[in-house]
């Protein structure tokens, strides 16, 4: 026979109080319910645990061994449960370069005043979706589209895409706008995994000299800042890395990038259609205004 965690709890709670009734009152349960939890435990470990009295119980020499032993395991389950508590009540967030833009903040206070019981937090984690497949995350914020047969998402807005370049950059200094063929002939560096630029955004038209691969967002930046070459981002990009000698234009013709939330789909996490929704209306109002 097997003995539950039902009925260690049981014996715990008799020995250190002292009588079965106490331990049946600190548990909740009958006094009936809790003597056949302990005789339970005895039967399955072959071995008396408590001695019981006409004043109440104490245990056997045995459960005197036991019981530091069920002690020990009873707190580890409890930590286990805490954190599973502490999981279902927060929302991770991740994304690979850039969170919301304009929207995170506004999102951070709105989430925190509609749903005061599941704290939201945002993580960067450099990966392809985000974390999310690393199981760093509950939610990706992704501007790719990611693997249907994995993974459930939403699109819950879109962003424009920025030139981003060198300040003192020759051709581009003085630009305020760009239009895709103005990339013609110059080097554009690029993170392949994350990332949003990608060859294909030239097809049928002039296109980039060359493409460079970046490891992260600082070796992207650090990259453009030098005038090694140009990259292009969304919009989000510039709020969340904007720095003193790079420069975010937007670019007129560019396609706008679909920006999605993402999730496993054979695990919905708490407060995800909520989440959804205020990052839609978030986006929403943006194009409206």
């Amino acid at each position: 026979m097997e003995w539950s965690l039902r009925e260690m709890r049981c014996f715990v709670a008799a020995a250190t109080l002292g009588t079965i009734t106490d331990a049946a009152l600190e548990l909740h349960v009958s006094q009936a319910s809790a003597s056949r939890s302990i005789a339970s435990l005895e039967r399955a470990l072959g071995q008396r645990v408590l001695r019981r009295g006409r004043h109440g119980c104490e245990p056997t020499a045995f459960g005197e061994a036991l019981l530091p032993q069920a002690r020990r395991l009873l707190a580890q389950v409890d930590t286990v449960n805490t954190l599973a508590e502490r999981e279902h009540d927060r929302l991770r967030l991740g994304y690979a370069w850039s969170a919301l833009g304009s929207h995170t903040t506004a999102l951070l206070r709105a989430w925190r005043e509609e749903h005061p019981d599941i704290e939201l937090h945002f993580e960067q984690h450099g990966t392809q979706t985000s974390g999310l497949a690393e199981g760093r995350c509950d939610v990706a914020i992704m501007r790719s589209p990611p693997d249907a047969a994995r993974f459930s998402s939403a699109v819950i807005g879109l962003e424009r895409r920025y030139a981003v370049f060198s300040a003192d950059d020759a051709l581009w200094a003085r630009r305020r706008t760009l239009r895709m063929r103005e990339f013609a002939g110059r080097t554009v560096a690029a993170e392949p995994r994350s990332g949003t630029t990608k060859r294909e955004l030239w097809d049928g038209g002039p296109a980039p000299a060359d493409f460079i691969a970046v490891a992260d967002t600082e070796d992207w930046l650090n990259t453009l800042s030098t005038g090694e070459a140009v990259g292009v981002s969304a919009e989000a990009t510039a709020v969340h890395h904007a720095r003193s000698g790079i420069r975010f234009i937007p670019i007129t013709d560019a396609p706008r990038i679909a920006v999605r939330l993402v999730w496993w789909r054979d695990e919905a996490p708490t407060g995800i259609e909520a989440l959804v929704a205020l990052a839609t209306r978030l986006y929403a109002r943006t194009e409206r205004g």
